[in-house]
């Protein structure tokens, strides 16, 4: 059953999402800050597709397909929390990734306080990771809002900064 939020719907992603999920992982402005860059072939998104579908099958949970409520068949994003290696070490890992179109509304915002709110009290969750480049000050002030705060660095791409690392555990956030 898909979760909810005041204005998205979250659901676990789909075969019927690999249209969506390429052509907004293959978007210039949307990959950014991704040091690997945009997409350039569909079989990169089935492959994504592929393991987040795994990790749903493993854990019952992970990064969800974000659609709004008054467009609930149109995929705006892709986000939530699910295990990432953060240098060999698995860590809960809050992350997103939304169309050029969905930018500047605050569901950025939105789906980051309901994934830490899943995280914590549906799954009892004791802590949960970020972390976003250096340059990319819009995803840090989102971190920042949801309640999560700077704890280091993550030396994750050789020959650039290192990126931020954010943390927000269920005892720091029961006001969600």
């Amino acid at each position: 059953m898909p979760l909810t939020s005041a204005r998205l719907i979250y659901r676990a992603p789909t075969p019927a999402d690999l249209a969506r999920l390429y052509a907004i992982y293959s978007d210039p402005q949307t990959q950014q800050f991704n040091p690997s860059g945009p997409m350039t072939e569909e079989a990169q998104a089935q492959a994504l597709l592929a393991r987040w579908t795994d990790h749903w099958n493993i854990h019952g949970y992970g990064w969800w397909a974000i659609a709004r409520k008054d467009a609930p068949h149109h995929i705006i994003g892709f986000g939530g929390i699910a295990f990432h290696d953060y240098l060999g070490e698995q860590r809960m890992n809050l992350g997103y990734r939304f169309a050029v179109e969905a930018w500047g509304k605050g569901f950025a915002t939105e789906t980051g306080e309901t994934a830490l709110r899943h995280a914590f009290v549906t799954l009892g969750l004791d802590e949960v990771f970020g972390f976003v480049r250096p340059a990319n000050l819009a995803s840090a002030r989102v971190l920042e809002k949801i309640g999560m705060r700077r704890c280091g660095e993550l030396d994750d791409v050789p020959g650039q900064p290192p990126s931020l690392l954010f943390k927000a555990t269920a005892a720091s956030l029961k006001a969600l």
